[in-house]
């Protein structure tokens, strides 16, 4: 019996959307909307407890209670880094049929033989950051 009443909390567990949140690791971007407030809260999640989501805005650490959030986005943690670092190479031969200073070899002349090149090229590029993401809406709330 007590094994049946465990996995039935844990179902309605995972079906609260607060749970996300919860879930969320310290450090990420989120923006926050308040009921009857404009413009969303951008902030730096620090942890959330069963009443409240604590955040750091401007170096200031701020409890928000549930009861007054409507909807938080975040930005996901990059999977990988945002810089890409590129190179190419290219190598072949170069084949002459002028002389030295670029005129039409004359008849009887032999070909300056085949030179070796190569060439190489090198960029970086830095992607954006990812775009923000529904992480919780209270019950009720607009979409």
């Amino acid at each position: 019996m007590l094994p049946q009443v465990l996995c039935l909390l844990l179902t309605f567990a995972d079906d609260d959307p607060w749970n996300k949140v919860r879930a969320a690791k310290s450090g990420a971007e989120m923006r926050m909307y308040k009921k009857d407030a404009q413009p969303p809260i951008q902030a730096k999640f620090d942890e959330a407890t069963a009443d409240s989501l604590i955040v750091v805005v401007k170096d200031a650490q701020v409890a928000i209670p549930k009861d007054e959030i409507e909807r938080i986005d975040y930005r996901p943690p990059p999977t990988n880094s945002r810089v890409t670092r590129e190179t190419k190479t290219t190598k072949g031969v170069y084949h002459s049929a002028a002389d030295s200073q670029g005129q039409p070899m004359a008849k009887g002349k032999t070909a300056p033989p085949a030179a070796a090149t190569s060439s190489s090229s090198r960029a970086v590029s830095i992607a954006g950051k990812p775009g923000f993401e529904l992480l919780y809406r209270a019950k009720g709330a607009s979409k």
